[in-house]
């Protein structure tokens, strides 16, 4: 969808935790504001509009983004993930600057500690900064900033420190000290301290980290009914960085995912397109590998695609501050792994922080499949993709599987029902896929 406004830019509600810069090149005001974001709750800067949100426009875009990337990157301290985006209006550039409540209290910009008071961005002043000071010392070190007992000589992976190196040096969007040095890249992304890596740098750069991190494996399975059993197509178990194991693992679905046949009223050709759309997967799976709780030694990834749903669960619950509601919404939220999710938008993983449950839901609406949904339970979270259809195979027995569910509400529900009052019973959202998946299996 083509953004006609700035607001359009913006989720909803969000325009009240948005800063409006005119002059892009104004590198202090900007980093002043994105410092007291990263203080508070976090925020959007806009530049290139005023506080209107009237559009003026930003010349030469592509070299005003990497003056705006490395003013950010040279002042703020410590390093944090601020996604820099380009947009355009009515034929004008801005760009948008997502800020996420920092991690790393407190923040510092050109050694000035700034916070964020409704739309005033002002100094903090020196018994906040205690306070922010020894809350940070209090609160537990979090589990990608611990030490790892990786030896760096021997148990990195030096073509993915390569890959991180040319990605993020092409893109612009980060500069190093010494790109010769894989220790000093590795430190620049705050992996490494004092000779050690972080288990984050292991979780990313490590040759074997599920040596030492069990957890971080990825478990993905294919079954041949809608209920987990003990009859399944294809099992595979992931272990490596973090990059190539979501690489491997996206190749895993796409392969393993039904394709659906279509014929159109104006084309003679049959068109033949996944069930599910791939950017939906892709973020799907970013989002999980990006913020799911590492410290949970028992947990990890797991992916299961049924013949009318595909599960991507996560160990850990939603971070403080994030619920369904805000989920759904796209409300800018708190990231779990800062780290891990800085050097994902540095390989071009991550572009919208907060906002990928808006692109996830937008791209299963434009293909006309049910809402996705998120769920949390004791063992961490689940995003579940439906499809209208299933394959051909497995037609008969999950149609077979559903009407079995389908009486049993009814028996439960006891009484005539009208259909509208059955969807809504079954908590189903789309009427199509009620009508192909459950209303028709339950009547023949």
């Amino acid at each position: 969808m083509k953004a006609k406004s700035v607001l359009d830019l913006l989720p909803p509600g969000e325009e009240q935790h948005a800063e409006f810069v005119p002059d892009c090149g104004d590198i202090d005001l900007i980093g002043q504001v994105i410092c007291g974001f990263l203080n508070t709750s976090g925020g959007y800067v806009v530049c290139g509009a005023d506080d209107q949100g009237a559009v003026i426009g930003v010349k030469n875009p592509d070299v005003t983004e990497k003056l705006l990337v490395q003013g950010i990157q040279q002042g703020l301290s410590p390093g944090a993930l601020v996604a820099v985006r380009a947009h355009e209006i009515e034929g004008k550039n801005l760009f948008v600057i997502e800020v996420p409540a920092g991690k790393d209290l407190p923040y510092a910009f050109e050694n000035i500690i700034y916070l964020r008071a409704g739309q005033i961005t002002r100094k903090a002043g020196i018994e906040t900064i205690r306070d922010m000071v020894l809350r940070k010392q209090v609160e537990p070190e979090r589990w990608e900033r611990r030490f790892s007992s990786a030896d760096m000589s021997e148990d990195l992976d030096l073509n993915e420190i390569q890959s991180t190196l040319k990605t993020a040096t092409v893109s612009g969007r980060f500069r190093f000290r010494d790109s010769e040095s894989p220790v000093a890249i590795l430190e620049d992304l705050s992996v490494s301290r004092y000779g050690h890596l972080t288990n984050g740098g292991d979780v990313l750069f490590g040759a074997n980290p599920a040596l030492r991190h069990p957890q971080i494996r990825v478990r993905a399975v294919v079954f041949e009914t809608g209920k987990i059993g003990d009859t399944y197509r294809d099992m595979q178990s992931y272990e490596g960085p973090l990059v190539p194991v979501m690489e491997d693992v996206y190749s895993f679905i796409l392969r393993n995912i039904p394709t659906i046949s279509r014929f159109r009223p104006s084309d003679l050709k049959r068109h033949d397109e996944l069930a599910y759309p791939p950017d939906a997967i892709r973020e799907g799976l970013v989002n999980a590998f990006a913020h799911r709780d590492y410290s949970d030694f028992s947990g990890g990834i797991t992916i299961h695609i049924y013949p009318g749903r595909l599960e991507i669960s996560n160990t850990g619950r939603f971070p403080d501050g994030v619920t369904l509601a805000k989920l759904q919404k796209g409300t800018l939220s708190v990231l779990r792994n800062p780290d891990i999710a800085h050097v994902l938008y540095l390989r071009g993983y991550m572009e919208k922080i907060g906002r990928g449950s808006i692109l996830i839901q937008r791209a299963c609406t434009r293909r006309g499949l049910p809402l996705p949904r998120w769920s949390e339970d004791d063992y961490g979270v689940t995003l579940t993709f439906f499809t209208t259809e299933v394959a051909t195979e497995v037609t008969t027995e999950v149609a077979t599987e559903v009407a079995t569910e389908v009486m049993q509400i009814i028996k439960v529900l006891d009484g005539e029902m009208s259909r509208r009052g059955l969807q809504e019973a079954l908590g189903l959202r789309n009427s199509e896929h009620f009508r192909k998946a459950y209303l028709q299996p339950a009547i023949q």
